[in-house]
């Protein structure tokens, strides 16, 4: 029984001193740590204020600066240098720039500086001594942020400059033959491909500014200089008078549409459209109102007079040998040609067309002169009758 007891009472002795051990161990810890706190409160409250050694942003080391001074070095490296970046563009012969400073750069300078000047602040008094005595390299990444629309106004500014659309090869009539005037391709800028070059080359890095090359394609004109060499022969004529039976009105208007006419060239397999070729008759272009056919009645119209003009042209066709794919004459007759051989128009309702199916181009030439209107046909001695 008293053995017993002592068992019991060392046991009590064993668990007293475990408890003033631990005590101990506590107070020990407790005044190590107050003494850690005591002597490095100063150096770890000195950098309350300032950034954490090592922190940076964009690589730009910011260690011990103050949240003012970290976002004034911020702004100066990039906002400021950022204005001055651009990007050259080269379209053909001709150059051009897109500044930065006329697309809005920033960045989200504020939102970083707090982040930066943020770091480790919040951390235990411990953590903080870590941070600071063994630091790590922490970077931050600047936002980089633009419009697009200057972007796009550039570009099109650029494809206005610079495409052109092609002109055909063309002949003149000369003293002692033609005079073939050579053809000159088109340009068209790639719009949208110079919109993504450009995109893809913008960025909020500080440094070179970089070159980008349009590109250009070349539209070439339907109508080439040697085909036209092959134009040397008169293969039909045909005139009407008309100066006996217009008025001033009627003369004008006949005079418009042949000049509007002259110098056309028809390739092989073209079809040629009067109402295409010399449009819409209005005041603006010049037209007066005279007679015109109208069904069974004679009536006064805008552009009256030319229908005289597409029979001529009809008749010289018909005489070369060309296909007349649309044609309808008058329901009244006319004057100046044999019954049926006219041929009325008629804008927007009825026209008159013809096809070449020569394997060489015609030109055709059309002139008023002394009351009457005349057109002469041209293509290749092959097909001269």
């Amino acid at each position: 029984m008293n053995q017993k007891k002592r068992l019991k009472k060392r046991k009590k002795t064993l668990k007293g001193k475990l408890v003033i051990l631990a005590i101990g161990v506590l107070a020990i810890f407790s005044s190590v740590s107050c003494g850690f706190i005591v002597y490095h409160y100063n150096d770890i409250k000195y950098w309350d204020n300032l950034i954490y050694p090592k922190v940076s942003v964009n690589g730009t080391d910011l260690s011990g600066k103050t949240k003012s001074e970290a976002r004034d070095i911020i702004k100066r490296e990039y906002s400021d240098k950022i204005q001055q970046k651009k990007i050259n563009i080269l379209a053909g012969d001709k150059k051009y720039e897109l500044s930065y400073a006329n697309i809005s750069p920033s960045y989200n300078v504020d939102e970083v500086i707090n982040q930066v000047y943020s770091y480790g602040k919040n951390e235990n008094i411990f953590k903080k001594y870590q941070l600071l005595n063994n630091p790590k390299a922490v970077n931050y990444e600047l936002k980089f942020f633009y419009d697009e629309k200057p972007i796009k106004n550039l570009v099109s500014e650029i494809e206005n400059e610079t495409n052109s659309d092609p002109v055909n090869a063309s002949l003149k009539m000369g003293n002692i033959g033609f005079e073939v005037i050579p053809q000159q391709d088109g340009v068209k800028l790639k719009k949208e491909e110079l919109e993504k070059e450009l995109v893809s080359k913008i960025d909020g890095s500080i440094g070179q500014n970089p070159t980008v090359k349009a590109n250009l394609e070349t539209i070439p004109a339907s109508i080439k200089e040697d085909e036209l060499k092959t134009v040397d022969t008169l293969i039909s004529s045909f005139s009407t008078n008309y100066g006996s039976i217009s008025s001033s009105q009627r003369a004008n208007n006949i005079t418009l549409a042949t000049k509007s006419i002259n110098g056309y060239v028809l390739m092989p397999g073209s079809t040629f459209s009067f109402n295409g070729v010399v449009g819409q008759r209005t005041a603006a272009k010049g037209y007066q109102a005279a007679p015109v056919i109208v069904g069974d009645k004679v009536e006064s119209g805008l552009g009256g007079g030319i229908c005289q003009v597409s029979t001529t042209l009809y008749n010289a066709v018909y005489k070369a040998g060309l296909t007349s794919t649309e044609r309808v004459h008058h329901t009244l007759p006319v004057h100046y040609v044999a019954e049926g051989m006219d041929a009325t128009v008629d804008y927007g309702n009825i026209d008159y067309k013809f096809r070449n199916d020569f394997k060489y181009p015609v030109y055709i030439e059309g002139y008023t002169s002394g009351g009457n209107v005349a057109f002469n046909l041209y293509s290749n001695s092959a097909v001269a009758r």
